[in-house]
């Protein structure tokens, strides 16, 4: 029961801040569960609803797990069974002439999922970069500059990639990833998309950071080449009707803001309404997280009583100036809505201005949740800060060392001579890992290994990761749900035994969070 309560408050809480940033699904399902509160409120439940919520008393069935996850070969044979589901299932709806692409050359999928084909160039083929022993993908990352390390998740996919090439690929293929180091320079990453677009012949993209991955996007979408899994938790990537060919894996910047939200207003009751601070990377990555927030705030004024954010250039060698703002607000809670190593610098800056003895608490954000990478370079100062972790496991957490995925990818590392304890190696693994599976799914749908087959395979969805911590359901499901992950963790680090703590329940909100139409200059969501 107080699970339920708890998935509840948070999928109505998300529902409602979120909806209206981002605005309403078009789905007719959404519309008529509409009430006549929401009608009234322009979309956004009341605290009324929220309170009913809470007194409902439903039961929820669990999915009853058939296959052992505590062994690796249990984990390979149920990602099998989950394959030949959606293999079997697309097959079905492809030979009914539902899905795929129909005569008038536009390709349907599930939930009024569509993509014209008719508007993409006229040179585009649905098998550019396949031949006859390759899959090439293009992938643009960080692997110099502030936020370098970010570029280790692409030498841990390729990792990834090297085994499954050693256990005879895709459809006998070889994957192929080509790296173009951007240094997180959104200019940068418009010439080597260019490049691999058209130099490269590339099957599919991959993109890194928020302000590089909205600089190409559009042009990605208009050349009609698979982005799926970006390496960003922006929630632009939630729309499937104007950017049908790119998705997310990360849990959206925006769920994550609300869900700091629902942290104070549960955890910090008898202090409400209380003043935030943000420290907040000046650039578009940044700006999801405060927009976010701030209408949060603005929804809830009895639960936040003032928000500041304070801005930080990206490239900034220090971040003492802008605490020291923050700390002359005498904020009651602190939180870290930055990337890179201005997480490290933000954790050590907080201390050094004795924020630590006056906050009830301070977050660092999702995307710096890394132990190796972030938290132990902060030393002490990082014990007892919190995160909303997006369900991602660490593989240097003590707790998930002996894990066999975990144990997997320790190993596989070990073998290609790379050093297991960079936990962002085997992050790269966890966006790797649903890449390929779906490779392996569009290979065995009618027509073999296509863009065409690909998108329909990543828009349908529906695995265990192992790398997801258990309770959070992962999958898309076309127009209707475009975020693979809306599930969290509330934890806090412990930095003398270095691993990070779960405080209260799981919160799955899968399903919950509406498509995003991202519209920077309108504030957001549309």
């Amino acid at each position: 029961m107080k699970r339920r309560i708890w998935r509840l408050l948070a999928l109505f809480v998300v529902f409602a801040m979120v909806a209206a940033s981002c605005g309403g699904s078009d789905d007719d399902s959404d519309s008529s569960a509409s009430s006549s509160s929401e009608e009234e409120t322009g979309g956004v439940l009341s605290q009324e609803d929220i309170d009913e919520a809470l007194e409902a008393d439903e039961e929820e069935e669990e999915a009853e797990v058939t296959f052992d996850r505590s062994t690796i070969d249990g984990i390979w044979e149920e990602a099998a069974y989950n394959r030949q589901q959606m293999i079997a299932k697309i097959t079905a709806k492809m030979d009914a002439g539902e899905w795929g692409v129909g005569d008038d050359n536009i390709l349907r999928g599930p939930a009024g999922f569509e993509i014209d084909l008719n508007d993409c160039p006229s040179d585009w083929s649905n098998n550019s970069g396949i031949t006859d022993t390759e899959i090439r993908i293009g992938h643009t990352t960080a692997m110099s500059g502030n936020l370098a390390a970010y570029g280790n998740l692409g030498v841990g996919w390729n990792a990834y990639l090297q085994t499954v090439n050693a256990d005879g690929g895709i459809a006998g293929r070889d994957v192929v990833l080509l790296v173009k180091d951007d240094g997180y320079v959104a200019a940068q990453t418009i010439e080597f998309i260019d490049e691999l677009i058209e130099s490269e012949n590339v099957f599919a993209l991959l993109t890194l950071g928020s302000p590089n991955t909205l600089a190409v996007y559009d042009k990605i979408n208009d050349e009609c080449i698979p982005h799926p899994f970006v390496m960003t938790g922006h929630p632009a990537w939630g729309d499937p009707e104007n950017h049908p060919w790119t998705s997310g894996l990360h849990m959206s910047y925006s769920t994550e803001a609300v869900l700091w939200g629902t942290w104070i207003k549960n955890n910090l009751a008898d202090q409400l309404p209380v003043k935030v601070a943000g420290l907040v990377m000046d650039n578009d990555f940044g700006l999801a997280y405060e927009i976010g927030f701030e209408l949060y705030a603005e929804l809830n004024p009895d639960v936040v009583s003032e928000y500041l954010p304070v801005r930080h250039d990206p490239a900034a060698p220090t971040l003492t100036n802008e605490v020291t703002t923050i700390a002359a607000f005498e904020p009651d809670v602190f939180i870290s809505m930055t990337a890179g190593n201005p997480c490290v610098l933000a954790i050590q800056e907080v201390e050094a201005a004795g924020l630590l003895a006056t906050l009830d608490a301070a977050f660092t954000p999702s995307v710096c949740k890394a132990i190796a990478a972030y938290m132990k370079p902060a030393g002490m100062a990082a014990h007892d800060w919190y995160v909303v972790g997006g369900g991602n496991k660490d593989s240097t957490d003590p707790k998930h060392a002996d894990e066999p995925f975990i144990s997997f990818i320790n190993g596989m590392l070990e073998d290609q001579g790379l050093d297991p304890a960079i936990s962002l190696y085997a992050a790269g693994v966890s966006y790797g890992y649903p890449h390929t599976e779906m490779l392996r799914v569009a290979a065995s749908l009618p027509g073999g290994l296509s863009r065409t087959n690909f998108i329909l395979a990543v828009r349908n969805i529906a695995i265990y990761h192992p790398q997801i911590l258990d309770g959070i359901q992962t999958g898309l499901n076309g127009a209707a749900d475009a975020y693979f992950v809306e599930g969290s963790d509330f934890s806090q680090f412990d930095a003398e035994v270095q691993t990070w703590t779960q405080v209260g329940d799981i919160l799955d909100l899968n399903g919950g969070t509406p498509n995003c139409r991202w519209d920077k200059d309108q504030g957001g969501c549309r």
